[in-house]
């Protein structure tokens, strides 16, 4: 007997766990047609009787075809183009499914000791945990294509759900790069957070480093209120800095006699420090954690004085925490609309703000053209980040290289 045949479960089990993984892809078509009752019971039907059928086949290549082949024909049946290429993708799942659990593949990488609840829940909490990401990501998902929408709506058209090419236009994005209100914005913001993250950056890593050090009084106090601006409500915080930077604004503007419209941008640039600094302690005081102090004496005792220490010797290790901490703030400040509006005034207009106003004021789907690049800077920057994440563990020997 060969040792596959020793592994393979029984095509009950195999088929109850397809029937539950159908259940659920179920009851998310089903309630999308109008019944999602009746998509749980066909589509536990469905996959529980392929489980029946498939691993007698014995040839894995063609049952998963034959699934793929199956499910696209039901999609297309049932609701176009649209949901076969749906289909084509829950065909694949399942067909590849109904042999990773009839082979007993799922326990391949898995210690041999493990329980069979210790197993289930190896894979129930990578369920729960995909089900949560795809919850938070399904609004970014919709989002994406509705801003190729060639007519002015915040809804799918029958030319879009068809995949029509004439349903789809870039017009949207042409709006934005032309209108002179979305473009002066734009430049705003990219005024703004530069300079807001080099002051965060600044201050927040000169923060983190004396709060390191261990004879400092108070270091927990001065901590908490140093990180309080991600705590406090952003509406509290907000009514805070209109006061405090109005007052700073009349002394700028009457006593020193500065122009109106670069006070504006001043008190703007130092909200958004103020909202940016937290970041940068946090992460900054997380890549201090594995710093071995003891090269920073040893290059004490050959004579550096502590500026030329710090850029020679601390500052290269603690840089993609510091790399990471500007990042943060950098989104931070790029995507703020509460605090801009209580502290700037029309010629600070950032682009969150313009986006705020089009939703308010006139309903612009060149708000779902912004909104998709602005997606599409954050995953480039939170990949950034992730990237000098790894790179400071293995600087720190946290992990292999």
């Amino acid at each position: 007997m060969k040792l596959t045949d020793i592994s393979r479960k029984p095509l009950g089990f195999v088929s109850a766990c397809s029937a539950a993984a159908g259940a659920f892809l179920g009851l998310f078509v089903g309630t999308a047609n109008g019944s999602g009752f009746l998509g749980v019971v066909i589509g536990a039907v469905l996959v529980g009787g392929l489980a029946f059928i498939l691993p007698k086949l014995d040839n894995e290549k063609m049952a998963r075809w034959l699934t793929v082949g199956l499910f696209v024909v039901l999609g297309f049946l049932f609701g176009g183009i649209p949901l076969a290429v749906l289909g084509a993708f829950a065909g694949w799942f399942f067909g590849w499914f109904i042999h990773w659990l009839y082979e007993g593949r799922y326990r391949a990488k898995l210690p041999p000791y493990t329980t069979a609840g210790q197993v289930l829940w190896h894979y129930s909490f990578r369920v729960i945990c995909g089900a949560i990401f795809v919850f938070l990501i399904t609004p970014i998902l919709v989002v994406i294509p509705l801003s190729f929408n060639a007519e002015n709506f915040f809804t799918f058209t029958p030319e879009m759900l068809r995949f029509d090419p004439e349903g789809y236009s870039l017009k949207h994005y042409q709006d934005f790069f032309t209108n002179n209100d979305w473009q002066r914005s734009f430049k705003n913001s990219l005024i703004i957070a530069p300079i807001a993250t080099i002051i965060s950056v600044s201050l927040g890593t000169l923060a983190a480093i004396g709060l390191s050090q261990s004879h400092v009084p108070g270091r927990r106090a001065i901590m908490a209120v140093l990180i309080s601006p991600m705590i406090v409500p952003l509406i509290i915080s907000a009514t805070g800095m209109f006061f405090f930077y109005s007052q700073i604004g009349n002394f700028l503007e009457g006593t020193i006699g500065l122009n109106k419209n670069f006070v504006g941008y001043v008190k703007v640039i130092l909200a958004h420090a103020v909202l940016g600094i937290p970041f940068v302690i946090i992460t900054v005081t997380a890549t201090l954690v594995g710093f071995d102090r003891s090269l920073t004496r040893a290059a004490a005792n050959m004579g550096a004085n502590p500026v030329t220490t710090f850029f020679r010797i601390q500052m290269p290790l603690i840089l993609p925490g510091v790399i990471s901490g500007g990042l943060f703030a950098f989104i931070t400040s790029f995507d703020e609309v509460v605090v801009v509006l209580f502290v700037g005034s029309a010629s600070q207009k950032t682009l969150p703000w313009q986006m705020f106003t089009g939703l308010r004021e006139q309903i612009s789907p060149t708000i779902l053209a912004v909104a998709t690049i602005l997606v599409m800077i954050s995953i480039a920057l939170l990949t950034t980040v992730e990237l000098l994440r790894r790179r400071s563990e293995r600087l720190r020997g946290m992990s292999p290289g």
